[in-house]
């Protein structure tokens, strides 16, 4: 393909610990920029310059709390995401916001977006003028139609995730050889076999990730609703399991609760 990016190779990675952070900013620049330690360093500048910020007002209980941009479990804050992302001149937007209007009207114009609910991130990335699902749950990156992507964008906010855009000038081209990558968890794949590698593990058009369930879930959707709420639940549970073998006979035991 002339003119593609990376050759026309997609840069995926599957889901390592829990550092799907550091899977989803490298898959929005497509290349393994950064490595976990590199977030932790970023989070690490962004408490000592909060902690500079509160200390002149007093702010005793901010400054005897843990981080705010890194848990200690892994997870980042978006300012983490954002920092990162910065590093290369793209800009990190809320979806809902008035400057990232015409991305909701039309995010097909866009070219790529995160998103995270409670300690998971993913992003979802045009490549070579067509749309993946970065997600490192999942084995392969998901071809997206252009007309599902929209749709999919919905589903995901209804089921209460946090969507940005990503704005800039996207690295066309990776400078880091694999040899030389700070994140060992990549891989490139051409577009056919990524779908290959899809079938094989039996996921079609991927279901939006739900949320945790809750009683306050079940008492707001309808019987309907949550019918294809449940449905989601125990496909995006199989899906895991087909990324991850050792976890495929308690998935699918889950999956068979949540159906009934």
């Amino acid at each position: 393909m002339e003119g593609a990016s990376n050759g026309g190779m997609l840069y995926h990675e599957v889901q390592e610990s829990k550092l799907c952070a550091v899977h989803c900013v490298n898959t929005v620049l497509q290349g393994p920029f950064f490595s976990e330690f590199d977030l932790a360093a970023l989070a690490s500048d962004l408490d000592r310059k909060e902690r500079q910020v509160m200390m002149p007002q007093g702010g005793g209980d901010f400054l005897s709390q843990e981080s705010h941009n890194v848990s200690l479990d892994g997870d980042f804050s978006i300012q983490v995401l954002e920092k990162a992302l910065e590093v290369w001149d793209l800009q990190v937007i809320p979806l809902n916001s008035p400057v990232a209007e015409p991305a909701q009207i039309d995010p097909e114009l866009e070219n790529a977006f995160i998103c995270h609910l409670q300690d998971h991130w993913f992003c979802i990335r045009k490549v070579n003028g067509e749309w993946y699902n970065f997600d490192s749950l999942y084995a392969a990156p998901q071809h997206l139609s252009k007309f599902y992507l929209s749709a999919y964008l919905d589903s995901l906010k209804g089921f209460g995730w946090s969507i940005f855009l990503v704005r800039g000038n996207f690295p066309r081209e990776c400078p880091i050889s694999s040899s030389e990558a700070p994140s060992g968890y990549g891989q490139w794949l051409s577009p056919e076999d990524a779908e290959r590698i899809i079938k094989s593990c039996n996921t079609t058009q991927p279901p939006p990730p739900p949320p945790q369930r809750s009683d306050q879930t079940d008492q707001t959707l309808s019987a309907m609703e949550l019918e294809d709420f449940n449905a989601a639940v125990a496909a995006s549970l199989m899906d895991f399991a087909a990324v991850t073998p050792q976890a495929s006979e308690a998935a699918t035991s889950q999956a068979e609760k949540e159906t009934r």
